[in-house]
């Protein structure tokens, strides 16, 4: 166990570190795992999260027909008519990423906002970099809010028998919906603090970006009512939602043939996906899978369980902060399915109700991803979408953004859930 914590750990150093070089970092370390044995040959393939893979080029293929069809100009049109400034371009741009997320997978959240950022950006000849961080953090903070939003909320709302319905009422009582809309508040405020020298006024455009084409809009807008509408089917495979944008994406390539009549057309969408992202996904995947293996994992879980002892407050916040910590440096699937049967013994051996255990877990695993750039597959895929554009992301940039707003979002939430459910 020792020898994988700590090739974790310097991997991740290197990666903070060396910014240019993390998928090759990445994917050295996933074959150092590989190589050493710490990671079990017939464990490679359940590390890796294929819809997540999928998810990525499928919409990154779909985003750039949308791209070319110049939907996301007109977006950036729509909205610099309703903005007065910069400021309230970036937060606008954040809130909205956020109430998409609520209900689609965070990855593809981003991937469809974007475009419209961008589109703004070069409009109003800014630098996008703290724009799209923004829309990151935020997607990943909504992920919490519906049993939709993102899989760690799947996994909870599993394991506690949650309906749909439940995520906004449970036991009677506001559930933790309310509890992320609060942080989400305060989340907002703290944008309006890091935009407020962005004061910069938006020139209406004097006539409107005209679109060329609407079927790369409606295969996005398909893309997501079916990730929505295929989150209530039970027992699905697990890489559904993978597969119905990479579907779409066929679909769109062929329109794309038949209406231009030439490959070239076909090619120029796959060439925009982001492999660079999907390798320091592959890699990170499999390190992880590794101390999985290793059971460091499992360790933790255990270390923040035993520390807390017989008290239920001091557990709730060990809970919640060693989740926030934990989840900056590691992917929180993992972790939370390790912690909820952890927290159902807990429960059971102090004879206490475990919602408010649960909820602080699902909370602080979700929103600590947003503390570092490589701790949430959004940030990552953000990152990734502004390299591809020309803009390099020094950590510094994601910190100034990434730990106020994960602070602002988690003390309310942790303040809430205690006062409603613990108390």
């Amino acid at each position: 166990m020792i020898p994988a914590l700590i090739l974790f750990a310097v991997t991740y150093v290197l990666m903070l570190v060396f910014s240019k070089y993390r998928p090759y970092i990445a994917i050295a370390s996933g074959i150092i795992f590989i190589a050493s044995g710490m990671l079990p040959f017939s464990e490679i393939i359940s590390s890796i999260d294929f819809n997540v893979i999928l998810m990525i080029a499928g919409t990154m293929g779909l985003v750039s027909l949308f791209t070319e069809s110049k939907m996301p100009a007109l977006l950036a049109d729509l909205v610099m008519e309703k903005v007065p400034n910069v400021k309230w371009a970036a937060v606008a741009l954040a809130l909205f990423a956020g109430i998409i997320s609520a209900f689609v997978d965070n990855v593809a959240t981003v991937l469809m906002v974007a475009p419209i950022a961008l589109a703004i950006c070069k409009k109003l000849e800014v630098n996008p970099v703290s724009f799209i961080i923004a829309i990151a953090v935020s997607s990943n903070l909504q992920g919490a809010a519906t049993l939709i939003g993102d899989t760690t909320a799947i996994m909870l709302g599993s394991a506690l028998d949650m309906s749909f319905l439940e995520f906004f009422w449970y036991q009677g009582k506001p559930s933790i919906f309310f509890a992320v809309e609060l942080g989400a508040v305060l989340s907002a405020l703290i944008l309006l603090v890091i935009f407020r020298k962005e004061t910069k006024s938006v020139e209406k455009a004097q006539e409107r970006t005209k679109v060329t084409d609407l079927v790369p809009s409606f295969l996005l807008i398909a893309a997501l009512v079916l990730l929505i509408v295929v989150s209530f089917i039970p027992e699905k495979p697990a890489e559904t939602n993978g597969l119905i944008c990479c579907a779409l994406l066929v679909i769109g390539l062929i329109y794309t043939f038949i209406r231009k009549k030439s490959f070239s057309a076909v090619i120029e969408p796959l060439k925009e996906i982001d492999f660079t992202t999907i390798g320091i996904l592959f890699g990170l995947f499999l390190m992880i899978g590794g101390i999985s293996a290793q059971g460091v994992i499992d360790a933790a879980a255990g270390l923040l369980a035993s520390v807390g002892g017989g008290n239920v407050f001091v557990l709730y916040t060990i809970l919640v902060w060693g989740s926030v910590l934990i989840s900056a440096f590691i992917d929180n699937i993992p972790y939370v399915a390790t912690m909820i049967p952890v927290v159902a013994g807990l429960a059971s051996v102090l004879e206490i109700d475990p919602t408010p255990l649960y909820f602080g877990l699902l909370s602080g695993a979700t929103l600590g991803g947003n503390c570092t750039p490589i701790g949430a597959s959004a940030n990552i895929t953000g990152i990734g979408i502004l390299r591809k554009e020309g803009y390099e992301v020094k950590n510094k940039d994601f910190f100034k953004i990434g730990i106020p707003f994960t602070l602002a979002a988690i003390i309310p939430a942790y303040i809430y859930v205690w006062l409603v459910y613990g108390i």
